[in-house]
């Protein structure tokens, strides 16, 4: 009789300890990180025209979640860090320099990114990242 009370008690007990243990949040839909985003485009403001990148799998970036980022702006590689704290910054660090052919949007992209204000997932599954004001709005896809 002991031992079935001893049994139901420890039953009990690891049903009440499961009960009260914290559930894991789910991911949320709105992180930015672990996701290879590709520019595919930018629209300047208040003109409203917008530029098309023709090789968007050649200027990527990559958040991850302790803050750093890394990416390719066609032929160079970079990284850096960014804070969504107060707006959304972006602080380049190291790059290569190589040249990348006149066509290249490498320089561009670098510029573009270094002023970067706010931004965020744009409600549709892409990324959205826009300059100061909103002068120029940058579209990424995953």
């Amino acid at each position: 009789m002991n031992k079935k009370l001893i049994i139901i008690g420890l039953y009990l007990g690891i049903l009440m300890l499961a009960a009260c243990a914290p559930e894991e949040e789910p991911a949320s839909s709105d992180s930015i990180t672990g996701i290879v985003w590709q520019w595919e485009s930018v629209t300047e403001q208040p003109a409203g025209s917008t530029t098309t990148v023709p090789n968007p799998e050649n200027y990527t970036i990559l958040f991850n979640d302790d803050g750093t980022f890394e990416g390719k702006a066609d032929c160079n590689s970079f990284g850096g860090t960014y804070s969504q704290e107060n707006g959304f910054t972006i602080t380049l660090g190291p790059s290569t320099m190589a040249f990348c052919g006149e066509a290249s949007l490498d320089a561009d992209y670098l510029d573009l990114l270094s002023n970067v204000a706010a931004g965020g997932p744009d409600g549709s599954g892409g990324l959205a990242l826009e300059t100061a004001g909103g002068a120029q709005r940058m579209l990424f896809r995953s």
